[in-house]
């Protein structure tokens, strides 16, 4: 039985081969991409029985003018697809943080407003969701220039 082994392709013509540091980079960025949300999910589920996408839903309606925004805004606004955002909203709905009233612009449309008990509510969570983003990410930051990795962290993502 003969062992095959693989080699890898050649690098194609003008594509510079990764050093150490930049290898290191990319692989640390897929652990933390997968990471990073469980690790703050966990933290606001043990310190405010809520999950952070309920945390984040709340937090983009704060910030949305009468704090209300369309359903389908919403939900690209927290990364998420138009039915996982009804599931979320359903159960913010049913707590009474979050309200489903129809567009007045086109009456097939459904906005999503948080109620006052919903703005409370995030007030109250503030204080666990900044802990755990400090805790999980920004305190393993020391010393680099936060301004330049939000600045190359936005281009990355458009």
């Amino acid at each position: 039985m003969s062992v095959v082994t693989s080699q890898p392709s050649p690098t194609p013509e003008g594509v510079q081969p990764l050093n150490p540091d930049e290898e290191a980079v990319v692989r640390s960025l897929n652990r933390v991409i997968y990471a990073l949300p469980r690790a703050i999910d966990a933290d606001m589920v043990r310190a405010q029985r809520l999950p952070a996408i309920e945390y984040l839903t709340l937090m983009h309606l704060s910030e949305a003018p009468e704090r209300r925004l369309r359903m389908s805004e919403l939900a690209a606004a927290c990364e998420m697809s138009l039915s996982g955002m009804s599931r979320v909203v359903q159960k913010l709905e049913s707590q009474g943080y979050v309200q489903r009233v129809r567009c007045e612009e086109d009456a097939r449309g459904w906005n999503a407003v948080l109620t006052d008990a919903g703005f409370a509510r995030l007030e109250q969570a503030w204080p666990a969701h900044l802990a755990a983003v400090r805790r999980n990410f920004l305190d393993h930051l020391a010393g680099i220039d936060l301004k330049k990795l939000a600045a190359a962290l936005q281009n990355v993502a458009t």
